[in-house]
């Protein structure tokens, strides 16, 4: 079933390509497909799991944590590193910091170079009272992309107490 009517339209920084992209807002229980650009029942076969994926990071990023995690559970191969890092993100703004941390640290497994991972995860461990690990997260994303990259703004504003809206 195809959903046509698209409400509105909202801005989605993902780290899995290009951050201009735009994503609309879907019902619930839909997914935004990328290919036909609509959105889609989340339990589609046609959706692809990259569409999930990123429609999951979407939703976490507009505050619908639950949503974003419902979704992530429909993922036919559910072991990449966004999906680990968009999972633990959920969780941890859902308050669930440790578990957070858990899926961060899976999604480092499957790719150490993964920065955006490294920045969530820093800021799960200044929640936890951390800042010792929050800095070497900071260094790994300093000797990754520099200090000008978003990864290490944000984490070094979250260490400073002023993180970014």
């Amino acid at each position: 079933m195809l959903i046509t009517g698209l409400s509105g339209w909202s801005m989605m920084a993902h780290a899995m390509g290009d951050d201009s992209r735009k994503t609309p807002d879907c019902p619930k229980g839909q997914v935004y497909d990328s290919k036909t650009k609509t959105c889609m029942i989340e339990k589609s076969s046609m959706l692809t799991d990259q569409d999930k994926t990123r429609y999951a990071y979407h939703l976490a990023k507009t505050g619908r944590y639950q949503q974003a995690l419902t979704v992530l559970d429909t993922l036919k191969q559910p072991n990449t590193k966004e999906a680990w890092n968009y999972r633990g993100y959920a969780t941890r703004k859902l308050g669930r910091t440790d578990e957070g941390i858990g899926y961060y640290q899976k999604s480092i497994a499957l790719d150490a170079r993964y920065t955006l991972v490294r920045e969530y995860l820093g800021e799960a461990y200044m929640i936890k009272g951390r800042p010792d690990l929050a800095k070497a997260q900071l260094a790994t994303i300093k000797s990754l992309c520099g200090t000008s990259c978003e990864e290490y703004r944000d984490l070094h504003a979250a260490i400073e107490g002023h993180p970014e809206a």
